[in-house]
């Protein structure tokens, strides 16, 4: 005889705290991560809707549609392998 899990599980990828200096990150696996502004700058300075606004693609996968930014647990597991660079948008100027 067999027995199968009843229910949903209820733990799911979450932003759990936005400090001056960064955002924690609970994931489904119950890791948690913090994620300093200096370390990932395209969280910094956005509105909290869009810092909370978080995804679970797959097991261990993270998107944030509104920021259009994606992490992995690899990434932050082992960040010395994954050098992140973040670039300034920068406007064209032309004359019309």
């Amino acid at each position: 005889m067999s027995s199968s899990a009843l229910g949903n599980d209820t733990l799911k990828t979450e932003v759990t705290n936005v400090s001056p200096f960064g955002i924690w990150l609970l994931t489904s696996s119950d890791k948690e991560y913090f994620l300093s502004f200096e370390d990932y700058p395209w969280f910094k300075s956005r509105p909290i809707e869009q810092i909370f606004n978080i995804e679970e693609l797959a097991p261990g996968y993270f998107h944030w549609p509104d920021l259009d930014v994606d992490l992995s647990e690899q990434i932050l597991d082992n960040p010395d392998k994954y050098p992140l660079k973040a670039k300034a948008n920068k406007r064209l100027n032309r004359d019309v």
